[in-house]
């Protein structure tokens, strides 16, 4: 039976991320590059249920943790997900509005 990840409890949460690093490290001994990100991703949204939307404010810039030199200015949120922009080092904003898990935000810029 599937779950939702929205329906774990933390510690399910937590134990769910690691099966996922063991799966991803396999597949990274195998030299299996989109399972690794398949599983990095999967690893990325149920860390994102692990942490709590309210931290994070609306027309605010935040850093991009797995790229450096790009910041993510939010345009709303809806559930652990943050949608918005990405913006280059030039300050340079990005018309394609995507929605990002909110643990791949690091820092608020001020």
């Amino acid at each position: 039976m599937n779950y939702r990840y929205s329906d774990y409890s933390i510690e399910q949460l937590y134990r769910e991320i690691g099966v996922l690093k063991e799966k991803a490290q396999k597949a990274e001994q195998l030299g299996n590059v989109s399972e690794v990100q398949i599983n990095e991703r999967k690893m990325q949204v149920a860390m994102a249920y692990t942490m709590n939307p309210e931290g994070f404010k609306v027309e605010e810039v935040y850093e991009l943790k797995m790229e450096a030199g790009y910041t993510f200015k939010i345009n709303y949120i809806n559930g652990v997900f943050a949608w918005g922009q990405r913006i280059n080092l030039l300050g340079d904003v990005f018309e394609n509005v995507e929605a990002l898990p909110i643990s791949l935000l690091g820092k608020k810029i001020s």
